[in-house]
């Protein structure tokens, strides 16, 4: 039984596939990947049984096997070779041999019945996603996801899809991101929670066409392109994000993105290491960013021209989390929204964005 595949077309597979192996497994065959070929169509499976992704890949051949490849042993071999045809063959020893321009290499293989089986979804609702808008919509929440095993519904995105819209949420308590489309519309109302490394992976690859998301209350498939991505979901209810944004916020303040990030950035590097404090006080057009650490006599303060309105303020907040929200915000001018001192801050953009579409981050601020 043989193959002839591309080595870099094999290479690029494996390496996207290697990303839902995990450093250590409980089952040492996942530490393999998944061959299945079928006359000229390879499916190779990566998994660490919470997620499952396929790729189906264009070889030349007319046979069919099915064996377990080590994954890091075989990727590490092909990244050596340039660009070339490599013929995979199956030994009577139990291994797998790839024959290259300039020689031969024999792999050990494992038995494909040790590799788990999929379970396909039961009864599973659908819907279908652009892959631009799914990825933008992975971007713009994953980095408020938190990472406290104790609060595990709080390291996944939310898709809340309905037939009016839908909507995509992330928060760690400190910082929270909702993203809203009124194009991706779902035949019922339905709420889940993704995992952050299944969206990690789709934002990395998703790019053109469509996804078809197929989802019950446990676990979720996605499809595009030449690819199939398993995850089981994360079992939980959200929190009520909606009761945590502040809805009377009668202080504005518009200001330019970059500029407000470079200065937080720059004040903020002489800020207390524990808490990253830092002031913003608003007084009609002017504001002023300060920070202080008495333990080392560091002080700074900037002061920027903004557009303001609202009565005079000053509000504190975590430098880190408002340079990581500002980053990610990707805008170029943004409304900073506030009502009090000691209630949360709610950061738009100005324009930028599509119809339909709407972006709201809320940062938690800090006493000062």
């Amino acid at each position: 039984m043989k193959f002839t595949v591309s080595s870099m077309y094999l290479l690029k597979e494996l390496q996207i596939l290697k990303g839902v192996i995990n450093s250590s497994n409980t089952l040492p065959i996942l530490d393999n990947f998944l061959f299945e070929l079928d006359n000229n169509q390879l499916k190779v499976t990566a998994s660490d049984i919470e997620s499952r992704m396929v790729s189906t890949l264009e070889v030349d051949s007319n046979s069919a096997l099915s064996v377990a490849i080590p994954a890091g042993l075989l990727i590490e071999i092909l990244k050596t070779f340039p660009e070339q045809p490599l013929l995979f063959s199956i030994n009577e020893n139990n291994t797998i041999k790839i024959s290259s321009n300039t020689g031969d290499y024999e792999i050990a293989y494992y038995s494909s019945e040790d590799y788990p089986k999929l379970q396909e979804l039961e009864s599973p609702s659908e819907t279908t996603v652009p892959a631009e808008v799914l990825s933008k919509a992975i971007s713009k929440t994953i980095f408020a996801t938190g990472n406290d095993d104790l609060r595990p519904i709080m390291t996944g995105v939310l898709f809340r899809l309905t037939t009016q819209g839908s909507v995509f949420v992330a928060t760690d308590a400190h910082k929270l991101v909702r993203y809203s489309r009124e194009d991706i519309t779902s035949s019922e109302d339905v709420d889940f929670i993704m995992p952050k490394k299944p969206l990690n992976i789709l934002k990395g690859i998703v790019s053109d066409g469509e996804v078809k998301i197929n989802y019950n209350i446990s676990n979720a498939k996605f499809e595009f392109d030449k690819y199939q991505l398993y995850c089981r979901l994360i079992d939980g209810k959200y929190p009520n994000y909606e009761g945590v944004i502040p809805k009377e916020n009668n202080n504005i303040m518009t200001i330019d993105r970059s500029s407000l990030l470079s200065s937080v950035r720059r004040v903020s590097i002489l800020s207390n290491k524990s808490t990253h404090e830092i002031a913003l006080q608003i007084i009609g057009n002017s504001l002023k960013i300060s920070t202080q650490d008495p333990d080392y006599s560091n002080k700074a303060d900037e002061n920027l021209v903004c557009s303001y309105t609202g009565d005079d303020i000053k509000i504190g907040f975590n430098a880190k989390y408002l340079s990581e929200m500002l980053k990610e915000m990707n805008y170029d001018d943004v409304n900073l929204a506030m009502s009090m001192p000691n209630r949360a801050g709610i950061l738009t953009p100005v324009d930028g964005l599509e119809e339909g579409e709407e972006l709201l981050i809320l940062v938690m601020p800090v006493k000062i």
